[in-house]
């Protein structure tokens, strides 16, 4: 019998080629679609997963309560970590480390040689018994535990030395949280970082080389991350609130701890008055549930098509059920059919995979391939059975559920049902590509929106670079120089980056009116004099720093937030009280986004530092670039003898804040693309299987006059009233959906009609093209042919 059912599936196949291969590739193209969307989502899913220590290693996160609600941060006091370890018996293991982007930009030399840029990590002694970054070299008890050590990656050796024989070699570096260079002593190498890992670097640092000179070493201070490895049986909620009012007795009131499992900070890293409510998982729910759609929108075609050639196997049908054939044979007939045609349409999928995965890739800057393991081999094959199973269930049991008396007759039955069935297919069909097209117009439109809207500053032809060498000590003298470049408009120096959280404080403020019980947080930088000028901020009131006034280091700089949440009135002149000092407002600066439109913008101040600044920045005149940057490095080579200068563009900084919303705008125009593609073939289905039953009905108008343009208008009149009612369905769908999204930003655009209008229209006459091309077909047919019985 399976050898039968296999020849008539050939014969089938064979017999009808049209619905065949219409069928094969709206199946290929689905499971292409879902098979590259389940690589990426497996990805994200294993991202920070290779720990050792995974189901016991936790990072500890806290919450601050300001002015504003409740913060929620990484950043914990340096000495959380030895004090955990110290005091709580739950905890096995207790970690350091600083941010990466702290060292991002580090420079790291070997004499005689020139700097190569690295990103490095301050972390305790225990950091690599912790996490799992086996070392090829040192011994992993030893290699952190001496000031003047460095562990560097496999990588780096081999930039710096070519081999990883490098132990016991000497090594510089530089950095924005230290004066100078570091002499070290390489003690160990660790192999590169992998892929599923969401924390980058080049090389490790003891923590004690930070301390030593920093100010971590309180308790009211914070930024390091601290991260526990707790004991087995520990249960993470219970331990969570032993710590939770554990910074009170440390005179922090206003900080409460919590603990999370540090494999969950990559997909659940959002957080709003205290409470996670997200992050790229939302990303990774939102694709799968494309992939659901994309797939069942292609099962939806197979049965619509299935359906529509029914007529021409009614005689099959009802042979064999006369010849004693069951019906549940017959449902495994057509079962099989659906399932087969299925497998060869993940055969081509995995072509298309294969083809298109390197350009996916590069979309999502991932490393995915096709590697054939065993799960992922089952997966698929489970993916393809499911399709198979969905897409044939109500062909077969449509087919095999005529009456053979009927069926040898060639009457189909017109059920009411069957009818509701088949439009109720294309209205959901419709319904999810509208709700698609209505996504892909607001999110485009949000991202135009970002990457237009005045951030507060002028980011165009602002290139910067990290100070280094002799720059690093004389930055004002070559400040002076590089003014002297006719394509230079402004120069101004930072100490840290200019985009991003700039590093807080909620150190002891002071200011006229301040009610004591109040935290409040504020963001900080210092910057030197021409800084403003350079990013076109716009000052509210007063001045920016300038040389000509003199010394202005016992002078701040505050934004509008900041004098917001401050409540002063006329603040120009007033004291801002930091840290036991008084420091005089000299100007307001008007709000500017130094986040992403995410968030909203957050009090600061700037403080005035003429010469331990790490970052120049430099505003080129329009139009001369390419000579202004010629002679800038000329004079740097000259300037910085051994040295070459390494710069960025600020604006392309402020476009990588939103990289991940760009990668979710055009994977959501292809998916939708391929989503409206399909379900046209799907109502081509329909159109067809319509055209079928009504070909006597053609036949007989066309003889009493009716014309091929009104035959047309009369089929088409039946397609257009579903995909009416999915557009009807899909718009406040679609309206609630994107507010959602859009609400994630704190600066956004209000949702326009038209984006709704156009893509229903968009729908219509994609449907309207669709329709007509069979329903011309249709029209079309000779009278006679239609009139003349089987």
């Amino acid at each position: 019998m399976f050898q039968h059912h296999l020849l008539l599936i050939y014969r089938n196949f064979k017999r009808y080629k049209s619905s065949f291969l219409i069928n094969l590739f709206g199946l290929s193209a689905g499971l292409c679609c879902a098979l590259m969307i389940y690589l990426w989502v497996a990805d994200e899913l294993a991202m920070d997963k290779f720990h050792a220590n995974s189901g016991r290693l936790f990072q500890v996160m806290e919450n601050e309560t300001t002015e504003d609600g409740i913060n929620t941060g990484d950043g914990t006091s340096g000495l959380l970590a030895e004090s955990l370890a110290k005091e709580m018996p739950e905890v096995t293991m207790a970690v350091t480390t600083t941010p990466t982007y702290w060292l991002e930009a580090s420079k790291v030399y070997i004499a005689n040689g020139r700097g190569i840029k690295a990103a490095g990590k301050f972390v305790s002694p225990d950091f690599l018994k912790a996490f799992s970054y086996p070392l090829i070299a040192g011994n992993i008890d030893q290699v952190l535990r001496e000031k003047n050590n460095i562990v560097i990656s496999e990588e780096l050796a081999k930039k710096l030395f070519q081999t990883t024989d490098v132990v016991g070699r000497e090594i510089l570096w530089a950095n924005s949280e230290l004066k100078g260079e570091n002499h070290a002593l390489i003690s160990g190498v660790f192999k590169n970082v992998p892929d599923h890992s969401s924390d980058h670097f080049d090389y490790l640092v003891p923590l004690e080389v930070l301390m030593a000179n920093s100010n971590y070493v309180k308790w009211g201070n914070h930024g390091p991350n601290t991260f526990v490895v707790l004991k087995d049986g520990t249960d993470p909620d219970e331990f969570s609130k032993k710590i939770k009012d554990y910074m009170v007795g440390k005179g922090q009131n206003f900080r409460k701890l919590f603990i999370r499992p540090y494999a969950d900070g990559y997909l659940y890293g959002k957080y709003e008055n205290g409470v996670m409510t997200g992050g790229r998982i939302d990303y990774v729910q939102l694709f799968s549930l494309i992939a659901v759609f994309i797939l069942v929108i292609a099962c939806i075609n197979f049965m619509n098509l299935s359906t529509a050639k029914a007529s021409r196997r009614m005689k099959e049908v009802g042979i064999k059920k006369v010849m004693g054939a069951s019906r549940k044979s017959l449902i495994l007939q057509y079962m099989s059919e659906s399932v087969l045609l299925t497998f060869l349409a993940l055969f081509l999928a995995l072509l298309g995979v294969e083809l298109f995965l390197p350009q996916f890739n590069a979309i999502t800057d991932k490393h995915l391939a096709l590697n054939f393991s065993l799960d992922m081999v089952l997966t698929f094959l489970g993916i393809a059975l499911f399709t198979g199973l969905l897409s044939g269930s109500y062909p077969a049991l449509y087919l095999s559920g005529f009456n053979p008396a009927a069926a040898l007759k060639g009457k189909l039955g017109n059920t009411l049902s069957e009818l509701w069935t088949r439009r109720g297919l294309v209205v959901f069909q419709f319904t999810l590509s509208v709700i698609l097209i209505v996504s892909v117009f607001v999110v485009y439109k949000q991202i135009e929106f970002v990457q237009t809207k005045s951030p507060g500053f002028k980011k165009d032809n602002v290139l910067y670079f990290e100070t280094e060498g002799r720059v690093k000590g004389n930055i004002n003298s070559f400040l002076s120089e590089v003014k002297k470049i006719p394509g230079v408009l402004h120069a101004g120096g930072m100490d840290r980056n200019f985009l991003g959280d700039l590093s807080a404080t909620t150190g002891d403020f002071q200011w006229e009116g301040r009610n004591p019980k109040e935290q409040v947080k504020f963001q900080k930088g210092r910057i030197g004099s021409g800084l403003i000028e350079t990013l076109g901020m716009t000052m509210a009131d007063g001045r920016s720093f300038s040389d000509q006034y003199g010394s202005d280091s016992a002078k701040v700089l505050i934004n509008e937030a900041g004098i917001k949440v401050m409540g002063l009135k006329n603040p120009v002149g007033k004291i801002f009280g930091l840290w036991g000092k008084d420091y005089q407002i000299i100007g307001v600066v008007k709000d500017f986004n130094f986040e992403s439109l995410h968030k909203e913008v957050k009090p600061m101040f700037f403080r005035f530092e003429a010469n331990e600044l790490t970052r120049v920045m430099i505003k080129i005149k329009s139009g001369a670039e390419k000579q202004t940057v010629a002679d800038l490095q000329q004079l740097y080579k000259n300037f910085n003898p051994g040295f070459v200068l390494d710069y960025r563009f600020l604006d392309q900084d402020f476009q990588a804040q939103y990289v991940s919303e760009q990668r979710v705008a055009i994977l959501s125009r292809y998916f939708s693309a391929l989503a409206v593609l399909i379900s046209c073939l799907g109502l081509f289905g329909l159109a067809t299987f319509t055209a079928e039953r009504r070909l006597k009905e053609i036949g007989i108008r066309k003889v009493l006059g009716a014309s091929e343009l009104s035959l047309v208008v009369i089929l088409s009149k039946d397609f257009t009233k579903p995909v009416i009612g999915a557009i009807l369905i899909a718009l406040p769908v679609s309206y609630i959906m994107t507010k959602y999204w859009l609400n994630t930003f704190a600066y956004r655009i209000e949702l326009q009609i038209w984006y709704f209008v156009a893509a229903g229209l968009l729908a219509l006459l994609i449907s309207w093209l669709t329709v007509a091309i069979q329903s011309i077909k249709a029209a079309a047919a000779d009278p006679v042919k239609c009139l003349k019985a089987e």
